[in-house]
């Protein structure tokens, strides 16, 4: 388990949290909690792939995605595709349990899976070689990074570079920090599938001299149309992507409640007075206003470009399109309690047919963390006190 409550991002640790939520018996809980997003079984044999139910081979579980500091590891990164299964909300709590038989997951190095993939975070200046391990795979890949000026046969594009990492190759991209910002990451080969089966993650660039805020969070968003993934575990089910038709949404993968779990999820917990700092990359089809109740941000990032101060203004919602990064940052200045934060295109804020779901997280202050609310709130997210 990671040492942070609300990863990936700087939140509260694991003995703040318990410590929060009611002390030594809530820390017995923690201390031996599992969930089915969290479980691991040995990776199959994609070659397995449509064969009857009876003779699949379990596939793991994903985990949550992991920071990885890129300069702390010589600046450079090995990622993996690894076919898994996704608990967006395994429970069977608000219109639960919402599941994917088959993502194709990046773990980083010896991490575990997670879709979305790794954060590859490092510093402008310091360029990055990833390395794409495609030797236990059958399929091919690629890697593209947006927010950097690269060079032509590092774009991962493989109908205009020629390359492409094919099953049983490996294949290294050296990618130039040099554009400061939030990015995204994803494969080019067949993007319209690929991507829809998992393969993104951000790519996160800071500043010269950049200074964290209290809090600091990162989230993808996601679209999908769970036929594809269904699809791909070989079900008999009808899926074209000129007739795509999104039914699950989610933040970091997960959708309300399980957004809300401290280990599976990334509820933003801050306390009264934090600057609070979310990160947003749009990795779906669609485009998201997310909205903040009770709280008015800052735009102060988009795109990899830094808007001058006299450019920033109070809003409570911003519209992020397909491959968007939008960076807000506010003050966590209300009276302490639990606030949503969503996309406001109502139906994306739903489990199947079920209000609320989906695309829906909060803000989790620290007081309100001891109250029958939040303990409710835990009990649907899955989260064993």
């Amino acid at each position: 388990m990671s040492d942070r409550i609300g990863a990936p991002g700087l939140g509260l640790s694991r003995r703040e949290f318990v410590a929060a939520t009611g002390g030594a018996a809530a820390l017995t809980g923690l201390a031996g909690c599992t969930s089915q997003g969290a479980q691991q079984d040995p990776q199959p044999d994609e070659s397995s792939e449509g064969a009857s139910d009876a003779s699949k081979p379990t596939l793991p579980w994903t985990s949550s995605p992991e920071v990885v500091q890129v300069d702390e590891q010589g600046g450079s990164v090995t990622l993996q595709s690894v076919t898994a299964q996704h608990a967006v909300h395994p429970m069977d709590s608000m219109g639960g349990p919402v599941e994917l038989p088959r993502v194709w997951a990046f773990k980083a190095d010896d991490g575990q899976p997670s879709v979305p993939g790794p954060i590859l975070r490092t510093t402008e200046g310091n360029d990055i070689e990833v390395t794409l391990d495609n030797t236990g795979n059958d399929h091919p890949h690629t890697l593209h990074f947006h927010g950097a000026q690269k060079t032509w046969e590092n774009d991962g594009v493989p109908t205009t570079t020629g390359i492409t990492v094919n099953p049983g190759e490996k294949h290294t991209y050296t990618i130039p920090a040099n554009v400061p910002g939030t990015h995204l990451y994803h494969c080019h080969y067949q993007t319209h599938r690929h991507i829809d089966m998992g393969m993104y993650g951000i790519f996160r660039v800071d500043p010269k001299g950049y200074e964290p805020a209290d809090k600091e969070y990162f989230f993808t968003l996601k679209d999908w149309d769970s036929r594809v993934n269904h699809q791909m575990a070989g079900e008999d089910v009808d899926y074209s992507p000129r007739n795509r038709n999104p039914d699950v949404f989610t933040i970091n993968g997960k959708s309300l409640p399980r957004t809300l779990h401290p280990e599976e999820g990334s509820p933003i917990i801050v306390d009264h007075g934090d600057t609070v700092r979310l990160h947003m990359v749009n990795a779906g089809y669609m485009s998201h206003p997310m909205h903040t109740h009770n709280h008015r941000f800052r735009l102060v990032e988009k795109d990899g470009g830094q808007l001058p101060e006299a450019a920033q203004y109070e809003q409570d919602v911003t519209n992020i399109a397909p491959a968007e990064r939008h960076t807000v940052e506010f003050e966590a200045n209300a009276d302490p309690g639990i606030y949503l934060m969503h996309c406001h295109k109502v139906n994306h804020a739903m489990n199947g047919d079920v209000y609320p779901g989906g695309m829906v997280n909060g803000i989790v202050y620290r007081d309100a963390m001891d109250t029958d609310v939040f303990a409710d709130l835990m009990s649907y997210a899955g989260y064993e006190r």
